[in-house]
């Protein structure tokens, strides 16, 4: 059995999901390791991680729209305001979400279906430089 760890840094332009695929399937195949399971971790409480559909901008939008009415930023309405009236809020729709996956790993490929994609989803208004750690165990 063999591991591999790295970081990866993932730049945001605020609220919205930044899709990473391509550079995590780029550091599995330069591992070498063919079959395993890659855990992706955000090292974040105000952002997360999904797998979505990587086809149709339209899914992107409609996540993007269906969180804010979800989860609003109402001044008053959290306890929580030390960074700003987007900071509560953001915690709240990183809870309802991810910040860890295990993806398999087969052939030195990420086994993702046809129209799936790895997500950063930033639940800040701000541009921001998100740390995620990659942990590929395998052989």
């Amino acid at each position: 059995m063999r591991q591999a760890q790295t970081e990866i840094e993932i730049e945001t332009r605020g609220q919205g999901l930044v899709e990473f695929t391509s550079e995590a399937a780029g550091w599995v195949a330069g591992t070498g390791i063919q079959d395993g399971l890659l855990t992706l971790f955000c090292r974040h409480t105000s952002a997360s991680l999904t797998i979505q559909e990587n086809a149709d901008p339209d899914v992107i939008a409609d996540l993007n729209d269906y969180f804010r009415k979800l989860v609003p930023e109402q001044s008053g309405s959290y306890r929580h305001a030390a960074e700003g009236p987007d900071d509560m809020p953001a915690h709240v729709r990183s809870a309802l979400t991810d910040v860890s996956l295990s993806v398999p790993v087969a052939a030195g490929r990420l086994l993702l279906g046809t129209w799936q994609g790895l997500y950063l989803f930033e639940h800040r208004r701000r541009a921001h430089r998100r740390l995620l750690a990659l942990h590929l165990l395998g052989e």
